[in-house]
């Protein structure tokens, strides 16, 4: 349901950050933002800022926070929106952009006719141990296969990157154990989504809701006789939702903790972060308003 948030075509009080280490946001990106938001501040952040700091520091004297970047990035912003009770701008700029996808926000023309109309909405927010996500909190090899994409991500590019990780990953990397809710898990993959995902016996790809109360947990079970060959080959044939080794559920908390040395592994929207040796993840029902178009625009 929409809801009403400051209208700012010029964007008065507004305070955006542009990461310009993120995929597609750049310096040009930044300017084109500026001369269309005359009235609005444009912070442009490279990789020696301390981005959380940032984002803090501009909600101080904001009345609408902005952010251009990615998923990591929007997750970031996030977090500070809702800590300072303040509706949040998005501006797709990163390579994936599926939390702005699932919105409705497509590009940095949709946002600002949002900002423009004051059209908002209320979704859900995730935390982990206190730590915002907004589409996935994420461990097992995913967090392995993260780990080794940004090591070679600097020399070859996202893309190639994640090929060549995915095959090291696929080939080396062990279940974890876990204790999962209190019971003893050795598995493959945990994910939690914000919302319940779709296809439902598939591998996760958009959420019809964005305000549905609910984690969308799967995982995979590592203690099942070769149950990475039977996933893979799940995956392929489309038999997923049937494989013994895919289990799914829905919950609004869940407990995690390592039994190994060391904190969880974790992803939170597709980023490694760093984690205790247990933590809980919790759904935030309507916590983050945030602008987009109406259906009309």
């Amino acid at each position: 349901p929409r809801r009403e948030a400051p209208a700012s075509p010029a964007g008065a009080g507004l305070v955006l950050v542009v990461n310009c280490t993120a995929g597609t946001a750049s310096a040009e990106l930044a300017g084109s933002l500026t001369a269309r938001l005359p009235e609005a501040e444009i912070v442009v952040a490279t990789a020696e800022d301390d981005l959380e700091s940032l984002f803090s520091k501009a909600a101080a004297r904001a009345r609408i926070l902005g952010v251009a970047g990615g998923d990591g990035t929007v997750r970031l912003a996030a977090g500070v929106a809702v800590d300072a009770g303040l509706p949040l701008l998005v501006v797709p700029a990163g390579t994936f952009n599926h939390f702005a996808a699932d919105l409705g926000v497509e590009s940095a023309d949709d946002a600002l006719a949002a900002l423009r109309d004051g059209n908002s909405v209320l979704v859900d927010v995730g935390t982990a141990d206190g730590a915002a996500f907004l589409n996935t909190a994420s461990t097992g090899v995913y967090v392995d296969l993260v780990k080794a994409r940004e090591r070679l991500e600097p020399s070859l590019g996202k893309w190639p990157a994640m090929l060549i990780a995915l095959a090291d990953v696929l080939r080396g990397s062990k279940p974890v154990d876990l204790l999962v809710d209190g019971r003893r898990r050795k598995v493959w993959l945990l994910f939690v989504g914000n919302c319940r995902y779709e296809p439902s016996g598939a591998a996760p790809a958009y959420r019809p809701d964005l305000a549905d109360g609910t984690l969308d947990v799967r995982m995979v079970d590592g203690a099942q006789p070769l149950a990475r060959t039977r996933l893979v080959v799940a995956v392929l044939l489309g038999t997923l939702g049937r494989c013994r080794v895919y289990q799914t559920w829905s919950a609004t908390s869940l407990r995690v903790a390592s039994l190994e040395a060391g904190s969880v592994p974790l992803c939170l929207d597709g980023e490694a972060t760093e984690t205790k040796p247990a933590l809980r993840i919790v759904k935030c029902p309507k916590k983050l308003l945030v602008y987009r178009p109406s259906a009309g625009d």
